[in-house]
């Protein structure tokens, strides 16, 4: 039977478990396959036992939806394999192993944050420079020929120097490396939380998501350059703690004990919060969004060190940028972000009313934002998914941009005198001697500055038409922009809309309440919280991000009630941005807690069963053949059959777990036992041999094997995991989930009460139970599952 018909036959994960016999002819194997075919293609939904809806596979499934489950999705395994050759080595370390294990873990935090840091230092510097010089040329050419009556020609400039500079991110991001596109924040939230997303931290992907983000801010694209720091951060952590490269091939033979998928996890925690803290200046910041947006597992000692990785990257990264803006000493480049010092506010106690009302409005625009969004990338999904028409899309977007920036400062007239203008190329366009155009201040510069911008001008800088038309604008050019096939985040954005209808909203409240004394940058400030949040729904780690950046902990409760209410409005009507595009991609990612109402489904319906099973000591054609028959990455290791025994029965008692890379690594090192006198303490063997082809395992079909080592046997015992996880069938879901959730497991096998193996349970056997909430209503439905997404 060929792997495609297997995969035809067989609809679940690429990590579950099905029925082998212990005898190792291919003949059984497949006919066992072939019974497990029936009803495999229909698309009836039947209602099970325990009144969840449960839906059969399909043959083709809609692009776009929500009710699927990706199969090419791996898990990553934080439970430690404590086999034999791992606890004869840990014996023979002594303390001092632990203290320089210690002490490396450190060291490695340490590099994470400068080598972060530096990162971000070099994106800050280019795109300020490229910047500058861009809008240098273009206010020279509207200069020159608004004298002519040729505004097309710089209008015209405009546009082609954005499609230029954003065709070059965009086609490395479309052909070179896909995984780059955005801010990268779901996939790290996906591999934090158990998931191996293919490619997520490259070497190549944090080239790519460099390069890219520089060219998508100067190219004018609505994005920033804050969310794609997170996802470099990350990258920079898992290559580091690893001491090797395997995009270069390239193994430095440092930090060899650190290649586990639980210890990488770790150190990709706390490169994720380092980057957190190199784009806003908050290292108390990026621990909690670290702790509240991604990790599955925390302590105090990771606590520890995160926050020491944190503190590095913002120290390392404001000294460069005092050095380099001629200040070497003063520290006044915390971060990426410089929303500048802001006063305390003052607030009065009817003001906690008008702080609900924007957070109500945060959160109603943050869900129309994400609705809008979730739209175009189902539309990208079924109809933009070839490369070059991503390429077009994203010169398409970096056009109509710039194409809406001009019309704002052709069309409205908002002249203000020179001596307000916070901008380094003020335009004068058709304003009055002395007076330069608002709104081409605002287009004319980073969107960083133009936050700067609306968060420190006085009272009556825009017209509110002017902030209308921006917000309206910017609010659509944001949501078409966070998707395309350039590196670019969605911080800056919210945060520049929200100021924006927030600045908006207080010029109101001072026309319906003139004797009011109104402070612009506080409800400025308040609306780029509420905007910011209704989108990604971040309560604790943006308030402290926000408080960390503006300087001012006394302006912390204004932002607490706008960012709590603006969550709980756009939660009634949809997720935040990151889980939306998390279940677009079909990843089995589990939430923090187990779905409700399930505690009626049992660990009998929830795994997959019969399964693969191999004994004890194993025929090396019989795994060879298991491992190009089937792509499922853990086998059960049984109690081989009795000799006298006329029929091998299908289940035995379990004596172990090993996983698929470690069978290829015994295959490929040729671990065999040619005689009944061999056994594995014969052999050269220890840990390093495991370690050293992670995380980028040889598959079967590289490996050659003789004939004559198709007869020779493997001894499974020392390198199994010999204490797996286990539950009873009649454990129930809830429980399923915490074992999964807490752990971080990739298998666990479900035994009956003898302790013999009966069925498998992998992430996505959990993850295929979910609730849906709709306004006040909610139930649960069991996802489907396809490997076309």
């Amino acid at each position: 039977m060929s792997k495609s018909e297997l995969s035809s036959i067989v609809e679940t994960s690429s990590d579950t478990a099905q029925l082998i016999s212990t005898d190792d002819a291919s003949t059984s194997n497949c006919a066992q396959l072939n019974n497990l075919s029936t009803d495999q293609n229909e698309d009836d939904e039947i209602q099970g036992s325990h009144g969840v809806r449960r839906r059969q596979p399909v043959q083709k499934i809609e692009p776009g939806s929500l009710n699927i489950l990706s199969a090419k999705y791996e898990s990553l395994d934080y439970d430690t394999c404590e086999n034999h050759l791992l606890l004869d080595e840990e014996r023979k370390r002594g303390y001092t192993f632990v203290v320089w294990k210690d002490i490396a873990r450190w060291f490695i935090v340490l590099l994470i944050g400068v080598i972060t840091a530096l990162i971000a230092f070099t994106i800050d510097i280019c795109i300020e420079e490229f910047s500058n010089i861009k809008y240098k040329q273009l206010k020279k050419s509207v200069d020159k020929y608004i004298l002519l009556d040729k505004l097309y020609i710089p209008y015209l400039l405009w546009v082609l120097t954005n499609i230029s500079i954003v065709f070059i991110g965009s086609m490395l991001v479309a052909y070179v490396e896909p995984v780059a596109a955005g801010s990268g924040i779901p996939q790290v939230k996906c591999y934090l939380n158990g998931v191996k997303v293919p490619r997520v931290v490259r070497i190549k992907t944090l080239f790519v998501k460099s390069v890219g983000v520089i060219t998508a801010v100067v190219g004018g694209l609505a994005g920033g350059k804050e969310g794609p720091m997170i996802h470099s951060g990350a990258v920079v952590a898992a290559g580091i703690s690893q001491g090797k490269s395997t995009t270069f091939n390239k193994d430095f033979k440092v930090f060899e004990y650190f290649r586990e998928d639980h210890e990488k996890r770790d150190f990709v925690s706390g490169g994720a919060a380092a980057g957190v803290a190199a784009a806003f200046g908050a290292p108390i910041g990026g621990v909690l969004f670290s702790l509240e947006e991604g990790t599955s597992f925390w302590n105090q000692a990771l606590t520890w060190r995160t926050f020491f990785g944190t503190v590095v990257a913002t120290f390392t990264l404001n000294f460069a940028l005092s050095a380099y803006h001629g200040h070497p000493g003063d520290l006044n480049y915390s971060g990426l972000l410089n929303l500048g010092k802001m006063e305390p506010f003052s607030f009065q106690f009817y003001e906690l009313p008008v702080f609900i009302l924007f957070g109500v409005i945060g959160g109603l625009l943050g869900a129309l934002w994400n609705h809008i969004n979730y739209k175009l990338a189902i539309f990208r999904i079924r109809y933009i998914s070839s490369p070059w028409l991503r390429v077009v899309e994203a010169c398409l977007v970096a056009a109509v941009t710039a194409t809406c920036g001009f019309l704002m400062m052709f069309l409205l007239n908002d002249c203000r005198p020179l001596g307000e203008d916070p901008t380094k190329v003020p335009l004068q366009l058709f304003c009055a001697d002395g007076e330069y155009n608002a709104l081409a201040a605002i287009w004319f510069q980073t969107p960083e500055a133009s936050v700067r911008s609306f968060l420190h001008d006085p009272l009556g800088s825009y017209k509110p038409v002017s902030l209308l038309v921006f917000v309206l604008s910017y609010f659509l050019l944001s949501t078409w922009t966070f998707g395309v096939a350039v590196s670019s985040g969605l911080f800056i954005p919210n945060l520049l809309t929200g100021a924006a209808w927030g600045r908006l909203l207080a010029i109101v409240i001072q026309y319906m309440l003139p004797s009011s004394n109104i402070n612009p940058a506080k409800y400025a400030l308040v609306g780029a919280a509420a905007q910011l949040g209704g989108v990604v729904r971040m309560t604790i780690s943006l308030t402290v991000i926000i408080i960390e950046t503006t300087g001012q902990i006394s302006n912390a409760l204004p932002v607490i009630i706008t960012l709590v209410v603006a969550k709980w409005t756009g939660d009634f009507f949809n997720e935040g941005i990151y889980d939306i595009h998390i279940q677009l991609a079909g990843v089995p990612i589990l939430p923090w807690e187990p779905p409700p109402l399930t505690h009626n489904i049992y660990a009998s319906e929830v795994m997959s069963h019969p399964v693969f099973t191999l004994r004890t000591v194993e025929n090396v054609g019989h795994i060879v053949e298991i491992l190009k028959l089937v792509s499922y990455n853990g086998f059960p290791v049984v109690d081989p059959p009795l000799i006298d025994e006329a029929e091998v029965p299908t289940y035995k008692r379990l004596r172990g777990m090993i996983l698929r890379s470690q069978l290829i690594v015994l295959i490929q090192n040729k671990i065999y036992n040619e005689n009944a006198n061999t056994t594995w303490s014969n052999l050269n063997v220890d840990m390093n041999m495991f370690r050293k082809e992670y995380p980028r395992y040889p598959s079967i079909d590289e490996l050659d094997i003789l004939d004559w080592e198709k007869t020779c046997t493997i001894d499974l015992r020392p390198f199994m995991n010999p204490s797996p996880y286990t539950l009873p069938h009649r454990a129930s879901l809830p429980r399923l989930f915490r074992l999964f959730r807490a752990l971080g497991l990739r298998h666990l096998p479900i035994v009956n009460d003898v302790n013999e193996v009966v069925g498998m349970v992998t992430r996505k056997d959990i993850a295929r139970y979910r609730v849906w909430r709709h306004h006040c209503h909610m139930g649960m439905e069991e996802l489907l599952l396809s490997s076309e997404i």
